[in-house]
């Protein structure tokens, strides 16, 4: 009989989380290392990344951090040498770090550098580590695999809602299947995971609204938000042999969302929350006088 739980361990293997400080970064480090694999934890507070690293040696595994912005080229090249140097070789790189700085501002007030902040974080500095590691992947010769997160948010357009984080989640799925094609002969996998709603700090203000978690259920199959601990399984089976003819995809996990194309309009209380809670003004939509 086959041994099918083989083919998710890791054991042997070296990780890389980015945003491993805090939310499904965590979550996604300590996957990780319970199917084995040692973890470079990437990230840019130190104190927070070594608090993951105790936590998750007290499981019996071994995790180190790295402090890097990943927004900074110049940070991601040093990084990346310093954990090859520490572990030899990277087998799988998870791109996890985002942002979403221009959450809750309205298209039409959102300041360049807002713009531009959340495409350095989201799609440079990913494409930064995606660059570094796969470099270092194709010239050990014995493949790897990457894993991308993208977003729902990135696979349509929605009203009033975070366009740099949706234009840069959007580019991810296009990234993730350019170097698919262009690094698979060399056995270098690619994908990317598109999270629906889950609870997370990034979260956090929008599902505390009234109503909020109501209206996003209610678009969902499943009627219901997602678990953090429901991206366990998926992020495996990228990461692991077990998905070994699979490159250039985007598993999404969103209970149905986007299957029932999840559109949704925000309640009036979300438009006054945001007019008094963003700075100069980016809150407040522009109405015709």
């Amino acid at each position: 009989m086959n041994n099918h739980a083989s083919m998710f361990d890791l054991a042997g293997k070296t990780a890389v989380v980015t945003g491993a400080s805090y939310g499904l970064g965590v979550t996604m480090a300590e996957t990780l290392a319970e199917a084995g694999a040692q973890v470079a934890l990437v990230a840019r507070s130190a104190g927070k990344l070594q608090s993951v690293a105790d936590a998750i040696a007290k499981q019996g595994g071994t995790a180190v951090a790295f402090v890097c912005d990943v927004g900074d080229s110049a940070q991601v090249a040093k990084m990346a040498a310093a954990v090859l140097a520490k572990f030899g070789r990277v087998d799988i790189l998870m791109n996890n770090a985002g942002i979403v700085a221009d959450g809750g501002a309205m298209p039409e007030m959102l300041p360049n550098e807002l713009f531009e902040q959340t495409v350095r974080i989201n799609l440079l500095g990913l494409w930064y580590c995606c660059r570094e590691f796969g470099a270092a992947m194709l010239r050990e010769g014995k493949g790897g695999s990457i894993i991308n997160i993208s977003s729902i948010a990135g696979m349509a357009g929605w009203r009033d809602n975070a366009p740099a984080y949706q234009a840069t989640k959007a580019a991810v799925i296009n990234l993730t299947k350019n170097l698919a094609c262009s690094w698979g002969d060399r056995r270098v996998r690619v994908n990317a995971i598109a999270p629906g709603w889950f609870p997370s700090e990034l979260t956090k203000p929008l599902l505390a609204m009234s109503s909020m978690i109501e209206r996003l259920s209610a678009g969902a199959a499943l009627g219901r938000l997602g678990d953090p601990k429901e991206l366990v399984g998926p992020l495996l089976f990228l990461a692991s042999e077990a998905s070994s003819f699979v490159t250039g995809h985007t598993l999404v996990v969103d209970g149905g969302f986007s299957a029932g194309s999840g559109q949704f309009s925000f309640p009036e209380e979300f438009y006054a929350i945001m007019g008094e809670a963003m700075p100069n003004g980016i809150g407040k939509r522009i109405m015709p006088v």
